[in-house]
């Protein structure tokens, strides 16, 4: 599927008031990459796609794992990020000293945010519960994981191509999918066929984090955040398109296929 520039995701800044996309994920503001993709997976694994704060906590983290998002985001905080991350703390102490100004208290966390907190914990344990007494539990665990992976192998297969070998790049992608599903794919793949020799483009998907949406036996819902660098003749460099990739994954025999994909683009 080609998705269409809608345009950045909005970006949020801190007040005294809201939340910062750090308070959201529930990690501090030095947290790696591997600390804040574990944050928002798990964050995420209970939400339905439609609610309001799977939306907010997905682009939290699509905003903190880019780079040069996250830095530009850092600059917009009291004391900005940079400052706490890049100065010792016996410097900090001592430019709050010189400059009079006395050390901030932490801020309340808001009620509706503990309000959430609490639905989020009940829901976990209400989710814990049923699992204990289901029987199949470890082989859906194994089935998930295998298929979180062939959705990732997947997603970079199918959104790459190059024009110079679209015949190839198109083999390559149906046989990672279900046979109604490459139906869909190679409807899609002959406007791309149409295109690009003479736009001369050559696309590259990178996998930036995943998550599991939605598990059961044989059908997987998998979420990805990718990053499409994409070279055509009037481009001197690559442009870099970022979207939010969620493909369903069915067991089929011992593969995983993919059987939808739905992709959004947020912007480059």
């Amino acid at each position: 599927m080609i998705p269409t520039v809608t345009g950045a995701a909005t970006r949020t800044t801190s007040s005294a008031a809201a939340p910062t996309w750090y308070d959201l994920l529930g990690v501090e503001v030095d947290a790696g990459a591997d600390e804040i993709r574990t944050a928002w997976k798990s964050a995420i694994a209970d939400l339905d796609p439609g609610d309001r704060r799977f939306r907010v906590l997905n682009e939290a983290a699509e905003a903190l794992l880019d780079p040069a998002r996250r830095a530009a985001y850092d600059d917009t905080l009291e004391p900005t990020v940079a400052e706490v991350r890049g100065a010792p703390a016996a410097s900090l102490e001592a430019s709050q000293a010189e400059a009079a100004v006395p050390t901030r208290a932490r801020r309340p966390v808001p009620a509706w945010l503990l309000a959430a907190l609490a639905v989020l914990v009940a829901l976990l344990v209400a989710a814990a519960g049923y699992l204990a007494t289901q029987p199949s539990d470890a082989a859906i665990a194994d089935g998930t994981g295998e298929a979180q992976g062939a959705a990732e192998q997947a997603v970079t297969t199918i959104l790459s191509y190059d024009y110079r070998h679209l015949d190839q790049d198109q083999a390559a992608s149906g046989e990672l999918m279900t046979p109604a599903y490459r139906k869909k794919y190679d409807a899609l793949f002959s406007q791309i066929a149409a295109n690009a020799p003479d736009l001369k483009a050559v696309v590259t998907a990178q996998v930036v984090a995943s998550g599991i949406v939605r598990s059961g036996e044989d059908r997987v819902q998998v979420q990805i955040f990718v990053n499409r660098p994409t070279l055509r003749k009037d481009l001197t460099e690559p442009q870099v398109y970022r979207d939010q990739v969620v493909l369903t994954m069915e067991r089929s025999g011992d593969q995983w296929l993919v059987d939808d994909m739905d992709t959004n683009n947020l912007g480059s």
